[in-house]
């Protein structure tokens, strides 16, 4: 069995290398994205696996299959990127990563208190020898509402850690939870954009999802509503949040992940000057002064122990469907 695998960062190496000495599997690795112009290193292997920033397109896929791979592995757990019509239809299985969701969790936590406690105002004065206490002043979780949109396994794990700040806890999912009944009341979008003092995201990207983070949405929230985007960065409109910003309707937004970032994100891009058609460079560098803004570069899910249960999976999910026919990490096939 031979593996191709791409997108491969540092610390993915010796945890891909390793489980296939393991598993007795030959594989190469390139840091470099999977597109028309790195495809051929996929001659002869069974199945490839990448990340989320290569390019799933048909002259792509088709060239894939022309050398007899027979598994696509992505080992982020969003797999939008991956064309996956196309893929079905040449007869591809679709894996995706795994990983526990402890490290997104703790990461929500921080961004609500980093807002709440307007920490970047406060940094930024800091470093620059301000130490007043001028429009620094927070607010206690105890005393507020937040809302969560979407209780899957992220979701739940955040609302388990708020029940612990003693705030009210209210939630929204097409899939009502027991376990989160433990915690928090289940109530429909709009009562939760209308008392909630913090929203944070966790609903996965799906065709009708895309932009739910909506004017019209926005408009709904309180007045000075506090924002976490942590999940898919196309779940929000960007126009829609810069209105909402220059309004201060939103009075504070954490984004670590943003619509457009693929092929800019996880790079330097310091001396460049950045074009791209799905995020224009400028928006993000006009919400990036906004005191009240935070951005972060899709880093939520980084700990030691996501990224090795991310490139495990990588290949566990080609080994599986060679071996077996199916595995635990296959993307199930929309209804």
């Amino acid at each position: 069995m031979k593996i191709a695998a791409y997108e491969v960062r540092p610390d993915e190496l010796p945890v891909i290398e390793g489980m296939c000495k393991e598993l007795g599997i030959e594989v190469e690795c390139t840091s470099k994205n999977l597109d028309m112009t790195t495809v051929g290193m996929a001659k002869g292997a069974d199945g490839i696996t990448t990340l989320g920033q290569s390019t799933y397109s048909d002259e792509v896929l088709d060239e894939l299959k022309s050398y007899g791979v027979q598994v696509l592995a992505a080992r982020c757990v969003g797999y939008n990127h991956m064309n996956e019509n196309y893929a079905r239809k040449l007869g591809f299985k679709l894996t995706h990563g795994s990983y526990l969701p402890d490290g997104v969790a703790d990461y929500t936590i921080m961004s609500i208190l980093i807002c709440l406690r307007k920490f970047k105002k406060a940094l930024k004065n800091t470093d620059d020898n301000d130490f007043t206490l001028k429009g620094k002043q927070g607010r206690e979780l105890r005393s507020l509402t937040v809302g969560v949109m979407g209780t899957g396994k992220i979701g739940r794990a955040v609302i388990k850690r708020l029940s612990g700040f003693g705030c009210r806890i209210i939630a929204n999912d097409i899939f009502e939870s027991d376990e989160v009944k433990q915690y928090a009341e289940y109530v429909d979008l709009d009562t939760l954009y209308a008392e909630s003092d913090i929203i944070t995201v966790h609903t996965p990207l799906l065709p009708d999802t895309v932009g739910i983070i909506n004017k019209e949405a926005i408009s709904k929230m309180k007045d000075g509503v506090i924002l976490i985007g942590n999940a898919r960065g196309e779940l929000f409109d960007l126009e829609a949040i810069i209105e909402g910003m220059e309004s201060e309707k939103i009075g504070s937004m954490f984004m670590d992940a943003f619509p457009g970032e693929t092929g800019i994100i996880h790079e330097v891009h310091d001396t460049d000057i950045v074009k791209t058609e799905g995020m224009p460079w400028f928006r993000l560098k006009y919400l990036k002064s906004f005191v009240n803004f935070v951005q972060t570069p899709h880093m939520a899910f980084f700990t030691e122990e996501a990224a090795k249960q991310m490139a495990e999976s990588g290949v566990e999910g080609i080994y599986e469907c060679i071996t077996k026919g199916s595995s635990r990490h296959e993307i199930p096939k929309a209804n």
